[in-house]
């Protein structure tokens, strides 16, 4: 049977407060969850850089996602310049959206780019 929208009708008998839910075990649900604690805190740097966007460009599609210096842990070397992105430098990490073996072939070559390098990059085939 399907759940009514309607609001719950107060019993009779009951003072006005359970009409509002406040005075209700439980009542709405932000804060309550099975363990009954407050839910846990945001990381917003991890909140800020964990989606990766999509890019165009004359050599393909590309996910790019930003990394920040406070996630940054280990060194890489960049395709760009050839030189090392090493641990806490903000760069990005961009692979091939429409690798020629599928998605998952192109995440798993995956490159950390210094920011500038993947900006600046040129288009000519590598």
């Amino acid at each position: 049977m399907p759940r009514s929208n309607r609001p719950r009708r107060a019993l009779s008998g009951k003072s006005g407060a359970g009409r509002t839910g406040a005075g209700r075990a439980g009542a709405g649900r932000a804060g309550a969850g099975k363990t009954g604690g407050p839910p846990p805190e945001l990381d917003l740097e991890r909140a800020r850089s964990g989606f990766a966007r999509r890019e165009s460009a004359p050599d393909g599609e590309w996910m790019v996602r930003a990394i920040t210096a406070s996630r940054a842990e280990k060194s890489y070397t960049c395709p760009g310049c050839f030189t090392a992105v090493p641990p806490g430098v903000a760069h990005l990490v961009v692979w091939s959206q429409d690798h020629i073996f599928g998605d998952a072939a192109g995440l798993a070559e995956r490159r950390h780019w210094h920011s500038n390098c993947w900006s600046s990059r040129s288009y000519r085939y590598r």
